[in-house]
Parts: C-alpha cells; sequence; structure tokens
C-alpha cells in the first residue's frame, strides 16, 4: 500500500477578511472549497468532540483553527437523503428523495451477482435533471468540480449520475450497496466501469477462512484483498487538487468511512488492539462481513479517515492553496450498532441516548445530530465554538454567499457565513423539520430549546412527544402533557412543511 507522510499542522497565516458583512468580497481569487463527509460517523466520535479512545489530530486541528458547531444537524438519519438534502438546500419535507430507494423496480438489485453482471441494477433512485445542486451552481462561477467518494442519487447512465448534476470528475462508489465492501471489484470515474484487482466477494457473506476458527485472524485473511476502495479515492483527491490548483475548485469528498463494513489498514487495527485489548470476534450474526477484532478495526477506521483529512490538508499546503481554501468537515447522520460495531463503546453518540433506535436510521438527537468543523485560513472569526442550531440545508446558501453566487429560490436554509467570518447579522431558524418515511414514518421539528417527534405515523399515529433538550439531552421524558400550546404549534408546523412527495415511495401518510 502506498504510504503518505503526514506533515504537522503549520500556524494559520492571518489573512485580512475584506468588507464589513457577512458576505465575503471577491477581489482576487474565488476560494477552493473541499467538503469532506463521513458516513455514519457519529457526534462524538472525533476527539474534539469528545471521544476518549479513537485519536483524531488532523480533525481536531481543523476545530482547534476553525469553528466547531455543536449544534448541527444532517438532512436526514440516513444516506441518500441525507446528500440530497445537502446538494440541495431543501430539507425533506420538500426534498425530492427522503429515504432510501433502491429502485426494486428494475429487478434483483439486492441479489449481489446479478448486479455485478448487469450495471443497471446498479445505484439508487435519481433526483431529476433539472435538480438545482450546489454542484451546479459553484460549476457556473467557474469551478472544477469533483465528487469522489459514495454518490446514491442516481444509478449509472441515469439523469441522477453525478456527471449530469454538475460534477467534472466523479470517482467512487455509484451504489450505495456496492459500498457495502471497501474491496469491490470496481469503481467509477466519469460513467465508466473502472475494473480493480480484487476478488468478487458478495456483500455480507459471513464465511471464515482455513479452519474457520473465529479466534484466529487469519480465518478473516479473505476480507483484505488488492486495492483498498478508500486509498484509492485519496489519491484521486489529491491528484485532483494537483491538477486544478491554478483555478478555483470545489473538492466533494464522500468518504464512504467508518460505515460498514468493519475493514482498516492491519497496521491501523494493530495500533487499536493493542490500545483496547482483545476482544470477542463478530462473524457476521448483524449483517456485514465477519471482524477479528470489531471495536479496534471501527477505530481504525476513524482514524485512517482523520489520516485522509490530514493528507488532504497537507496537499492544500503542498500546492500552495490552503490558505485560499475553505475546509469543511462533516457527517451524512449518526452512528449505527451493526455490523460488529457497538456504538455504546465508544459513546459516540454521547450526550445523546445510546440506544440502537436513537442512532442511525432515527430523527432523535443521536440519528440526526452530527458534527460539523468549518476552517478557513485568516478569515474564520477565530478558533471557536458555536451553538447556533443550523442544518445540512445551511450549506446550500452558505456556499452561495462565499462565492458571490445567487441563491437559487425555494431553498430551506440560511447562510451561517456571519457565524464563520465574525462578520455581519446571523440570522437564524425559527426552527427546523425533518420527515422520514421508514421505520413506519417520522417527523421530527428542533424549535429553540423544544424537539417535537411522532413515530409510526404511516400506522396512523398522530400523537406527539415533546422533549426539552436544555434539560433532557437523551429525550427520554415526554411533557407533551404539560404544554399543551407547543405541541399544537409543533403540529401546525408539521403540517406546514410536509409537500406531498414527487415518489409515492416517501409518502408518510400512504396508508392513511
Amino acid at each position: 500500500m502506498k504510504k503518505l507522510i503526514l506533515k504537522g499542522f503549520a500556524g494559520i497565516a492571518s489573512v485580512l477578511l475584506a468588507g464589513c458583512t457577512g458576505r465575503v468580497m471577491i477581489a482576487d481569487k474565488k476560494p477552493n472549497i473541499v467538503f469532506i463527509l463521513a458516513d455514519d460517523l457519529g457526534y462524538s466520535d472525533p476527539g474534539c468532540y469528545g471521544q476518549k479512545i479513537i485519536e483524531t489530530p488532523n480533525i481536531d486541528a481543523l476545530a482547534a483553527g476553525g469553528i466547531r458547531f455543536t449544534q448541527f444537524y444532517s438532512g436526514a438519519p440516513v444516506c441518500a437523503p441525507s446528500r440530497c438534502v445537502l446538494l440541495t438546500g431543501k430539507h425533506t419535507g420538500h426534498s425530492y428523495i427522503r429515504g432510501n430507494h433502491e429502485w426494486a423496480e428494475r429487478g434483483e438489485v439486492w441479489n449481489f451477482k446479478k448486479m455485478e453482471e448487469d450495471p443497471s441494477l446498479e445505484g439508487q433512485y435519481p433526483i431529476p435533471a433539472q435538480t438545482i445542486t450546489f454542484s451546479k451552481v459553484l460549476k457556473r462561477a467557474g469551478y472544477k468540480t469533483a465528487c469522489i467518494g459514495k454518490w446514491g442519487l442516481g444509478a449509472p447512465f441515469s439523469e441522477g449520475s453525478p456527471d449530469k448534476q454538475g460534477f467534472d470528475l466523479f470517482f467512487g462508489y455509484n451504489c450505495q450497496r456496492q459500498a457495502h465492501t471497501y474491496f469491490p471489484s470496481h469503481l467509477w470515474k466519469n460513467g465508466k466501469k473502472v475494473n480493480l484487482e480484487n476478488e468478487f466477494i458478495i456483500p455480507h457473506t459471513k464465511i471464515l477462512d482455513g479452519d474457520e476458527d473465529p479466534e484466529k485472524s487469519g480465518s478473516y485473511a479473505r476480507y483484505w484483498q488488492k486495492q483498498y476502495a478508500p486509498e484509492l479515492m485519496l489519491n484521486e483527491a489529491l491528484s485532483f487538487i494537483g491538477s486544478v490548483k491554478d483555478q478555483p475548485f470545489f473538492l466533494y469528498y464522500t468518504t464512504t468511512i467508518p460505515h460498514v463494513p468493519l475493514q482498516a489498514p492491519p497496521e491501523w487495527v494493530e495500533k487499536y488492539r493493542k490500545k483496547i485489548g482483545d476482544e470477542k470476534p463478530y462473524t457476521g450474526g448483524n449483517g456485514y462481513f465477519p471482524c477479528r477484532y470489531p471495536m479496534a478495526t471501527y477505530a481504525a477506521m476513524v482514524s485512517y479517515l482523520d489520516f485522509q483529512t490530514g493528507a488532504i490538508v497537507d496537499e492544500l499546503k503542498k500546492k500552495g492553496v490552503y490558505e485560499n481554501t475553505i475546509i469543511i468537515f462533516s457527517s451524512d447522520n449518526g452512528p449505527v450498532t451493526t455490523g460488529g460495531s457497538v456504538s455504546e463503546f465508544f459513546r459516540n453518540a454521547d450526550p445523546f441516548n445510546q440506544s440502537p433506535d436513537r442512532i442511525k436510521g432515527s430523527v432523535y438527537e443521536g440519528g440526526i445530530r452530527v458534527p460539523l468543523i468549518i476552517s478557513w485560513s485568516g478569515k474564520c472569526l477565530k478558533p471557536a465554538v458555536s451553538d447556533l442550531v443550523c442544518a445540512a440545508w445551511d450549506i446550500f446558501p452558505t456556499l452561495c454567499e462565499i462565492t458571490g453566487s445567487e441563491v437559487p429560490a425555494g431553498l430551506d436554509g440560511i447562510s451561517i457565513l456571519p457565524s464563520i467570518t465574525g462578520k455581519g447579522q446571523q440570522t437564524s431558524h425559527e426552527y427546523l423539520y425533518w420527515e422520514y418515511p421508514e421505520k413506519r414514518g417520522e417527523q421530527a421539528v428542533r424549535m429553540g430549546n423544544w424537539k417535537a417527534i411522532r413515530d409510526s405515523i404511516i400506522d396512523g399515529n398522530t400523537k406527539i412527544r415533546l422533549f426539552d433538550l436544555k434539560k433532557d439531552i437523551t429525550e427520554d421524558s415526554d411533557i407533551s402533557g404539560a404544554f399543551p400550546d407547543i405541541v399544537t404549534r409543533m403540529k401546525e408546523i408539521m403540517a406546514k412543511e410536509h409537500q406531498k412527495p414527487e415518489v409515492g415511495k416517501f409518502d408518510l401518510f400512504l396508508q392513511n
């Protein structure tokens, strides 16, 4: 495996921000933008958010030199809708994609062997060709654009593929299901299938090697192969930076780490095996590949993500563009306890409820509150922590303001640039809204310190539970009976913000 040598973070240069408002005054050169989006990274996985076991020095350094947001929310509690919200600036009451849609109308999309033979079975339901994404807006503003990592918003050859949604370069997994292995037999580059030197092993296989002794590391040898997708994607990202360093660029680095299955470079696993000690093997009972040291491997994956973050920052510095680059780091949703990783072990949803039904796949805090770090050399207000309540749909208008682009009509977000630069007056949301058609249908509203949740909507449930996040961050005590006026307001918001989806599968009220 190619080794990358990481250098320590240099001091952040002092650069004056022109103008006295939140809007960036573009005088010499538009700022480059690097957005690193982790996959299923918990709120407390990075050290700067309280992690005690996993080491994330590069992510922590971004926070130390930038702004760390403590009340930032993803667009949805699972992958595809979260990415749709982020790219389009519309929350899930208005967005086109509101849940994971594997587009089963095409055939046996979960038959990995058939999907390997027939690329038309890959990918998720496509966003329409006319969708306004911030990648299209940035491209029109003169940016070279790249999406490297996982897509999930349109199958190969469909109108939702990355090359039709504003990206000059795409390299990685088009399909979320294919991303259930870090050693795929192929990836995609600009609409073309790139075959890799990996044996095709059906994701979720549970067979061990040799004498099948789960206590022996050798029994898991088949699950570490030649070409590790995260390494390939990092190299592509570094190459992209080098190729476009003389013009404004946008790199959307949508890594699959630390989404299961648990697969990390052996030397990184060994580091945490020594730190954590021996542990019970994971033999595949909850899906995904078996793993000899599941906790050590999860920690290794997060640390490898941190390594990649450092490598990207280092490359920006080497190419002389770091000081003119805004770096955004976040996650698509909360952590998950499947495939061998145990969220409770790392406390990576702290301070929220760690229960498996309260993290990924739920609209509780552990499922949707995620890290957000923004680093911009010399232009951030100062190293700071912001408690601004904001969400993924705020990124689109923020990027528009940063680049001097017109904000498209109909977005649900607000620009958070004043909170980043300390220039101008920061507006705030009256409330945030989510809906999630899976798990029998869920809605949620955050309004001030109030949080309202309604679940089992498809089953006809109309009861709204109410929580005071200031006093009950774990959302354990339903106080709806004591505050009927607040519940009435929450019900009004849920009705107002829900628009009937264009895709029937996402209809919350389908069976009512």
